[in-house]
């Protein structure tokens, strides 16, 4: 059972996780060509936002078999888990609550036709959103990295 909640949860990760990852780091320079530009990029940006919308729910089947997993494999009190658990909720807060309102924020603007400076967006706050993008990133990869080290694990790199 251990070998088939792990396959589903890896799977879920690379299904769920990584869309949202690419797509929410491609939001920030289509944000900045949609609003010079709004009628000739307005679709890609929605596209890209509905992306991140829909595989962040999606995304919730992850922990839940992660946490599947690690009762099977009985490391839930493990160190590099717990960690791993606080990341994972550090990435979700981020994407709730800083990164898909920004992003919904630059999309009413373009899909309004308004240009740039307009409704308080600007390329600042695409700037913004690509910082907070690469910190959610980031948690990311923190996060796989110690799915796959380990630390103290017998069974680790």
């Amino acid at each position: 059972m251990t070998k088939f909640l792990l396959a589903v949860h890896v799977l879920a990760a690379i299904v769920a996780i990584g869309p949202v990852t690419v797509a929410a780091s491609m939001f920030p320079p289509t944000a900045r060509k949609a609003l010079a530009r709004p009628r000739e990029n307005r679709d890609t940006l929605a596209l890209l936002h509905r992306i991140c919308r829909v595989y962040a729910v999606v995304g919730v089947v992850v922990p839940a078999f992660g946490f599947a997993t690690a009762r099977d494999m009985g490391v839930l009190g493990d160190a590099w888990l717990i960690v791993s658990i606080v990341l994972t909720a550090l990435a979700a807060a981020v994407l709730a609550a800083l990164v898909l309102p920004r992003q919904g924020a630059i999309l009413e603007v373009v899909e309004g036709g308004e240009g740039l400076e307009r409704g308080g967006v600007d390329e600042r706050a695409t700037v913004r959103l690509a910082m907070v993008t690469g910190i959610f990133n980031l948690l990311w990869a923190a996060v796989t990295v110690l799915m796959i080290v380990r630390p103290g694990s017998t069974t680790g790199a």
